[in-house]
């Protein structure tokens, strides 16, 4: 009983504050023809600044520590008891027509498991390890000048073009159960300041990037006329306003403003670095009327018992994020949220308990497409 009533008691808070924040001022998504739904999502997000951090997970329903493509499975839920708020994905090998994506998810079953997160009210969220349309080879190679080559007039911009077209049929085919468009947080060229991936600062001028992403977003909306979709500008490591914007391409091509920043060894070092890059993103996103979120995080097999309310949580609750997103459970050695067991559960469900983090239960009171949604 006292767990039923601590659950009604925090759900009114959290939809307390969600209506009082309703009146703030909003921003304008940056596509004017978004659809309603996508549009109620994006305001929706904004309200919430302030009352909680949505938590996410890569792949989370698709496969875990052990298990793989379980119906209802969840390490979150596992651990938690509830899905998290917001599921990553990826479309890594949709430009090859391949049936499974680049961790070996099926297409089939991830469009399914997208639906299924958008009917309880989940957000959904896309990246893309685009192979190298240059020579096929991965994302991470970075042996040619590739942007230049992909642009109108490149050698190879036919070829970029067929796969973005590969792409916005699979992403204008994401329905719901009435045949709208399921909103999606499209987050292409991420960590692109570092210099591991193709589309990266070592493999192009900061004027031929911004050129690659701004024919990337007019071709998918006015071309393709996908509405659905709300863009992420996500960076690598940077340490000044500047250097985090030396590759924005403008206001029009942007909805959120993010960077994915990793744990390792030295934990005061990642408190530090997220700490001072949040503060300049705040800054940043309040400039150009974005909003922020750190759409990549973790520790891999989280070793520090307590890691999720003495490290991560005391620094996001610093500031005014929208979500942020843990890496995927790909393996026994490879995982960055605890399953049942795990060294850092117990502190998982402390953190998942915080009135300062929004997982799906929630979340999926508060509507935030501007439809009801179905539960858990």
């Amino acid at each position: 009983m006292h767990v039923v009533l601590r659950y009604i008691s925090i759900t009114a808070l959290f939809l307390l504050f969600y209506n009082l924040f309703a009146s703030a001022q909003l921003y304008s998504p940056s596509d004017k023809r978004v659809t309603a739904e996508t549009s109620a999502l994006f305001f929706s997000m904004q309200r919430l600044l302030g009352v909680g951090i949505m938590f996410g997970h890569h792949d989370d329903t698709a496969y875990g520590v052990n298990w793989k493509f379980e119906p209802n499975g969840s390490d979150v839920k596992s651990v938690t008891g509830s899905y998290p708020a917001v599921y990553g994905w990826d479309l890594a090998k949709i430009e090859h027509d391949s049936i499974s994506d680049i961790n070996g998810i099926s297409f089939k079953l991830q469009k399914q498991l997208v639906k299924e997160a958008y009917e309880r009210g989940g957000i959904n969220t896309f990246c893309w390890h685009m192979d190298n349309p240059t020579n096929g080879k991965t994302a991470w190679d970075t042996t040619q000048h590739t942007i230049k080559d992909l642009v109108p007039g490149g050698a190879y911009h036919d070829v970029y073009v067929s796969w973005l077209d590969k792409s916005a049929a699979y992403l204008a085919d994401l329905k719901g159960s009435g045949g709208e468009a399921i909103p999606i947080l499209f987050r292409p060229f991420h960590e692109l300041t570092g210099n591991w991936f193709w589309w990266g600062k070592n493999t192009s001028s900061p004027d031929e990037f911004k050129t690659l992403w701004r024919f990337t977003m007019d071709y998918l909306r006015k071309k393709k006329k996908l509405h659905n979709l709300l863009i992420v500008y996500s960076t690598a490591d940077f340490d000044s306003e500047e250097e985090f914007l030396e590759r924005y391409p403008g206001d029009d091509y942007v909805d959120f403003v993010g960077f994915d920043n990793y744990c390792y060894i030295n934990i005061a070092d990642y408190q530090t670095k997220l700490d001072k890059r949040l503060t300049i993103l705040e800054a940043i996103a309040a400039k150009h009327h974005k909003v922020a979120c750190l759409p990549e995080t973790g520790y891999e097999q989280i070793p520090q018992a307590d890691w999720w309310t003495k490290v991560l949580l005391p620094t996001l609750a610093k500031h005014r994020l929208s979500y942020v997103l843990a890496w995927r459970n790909g393996a026994s050695s490879h995982y960055f949220v605890p399953y049942p067991g795990q060294a850092s559960a117990d502190d998982f469900v402390k953190f998942y308990n915080s009135s300062q983090v929004i997982f799906q239960n929630r979340l999926t009171p508060l509507s935030v497409y501007g439809k009801p949604n179905g539960g858990e």
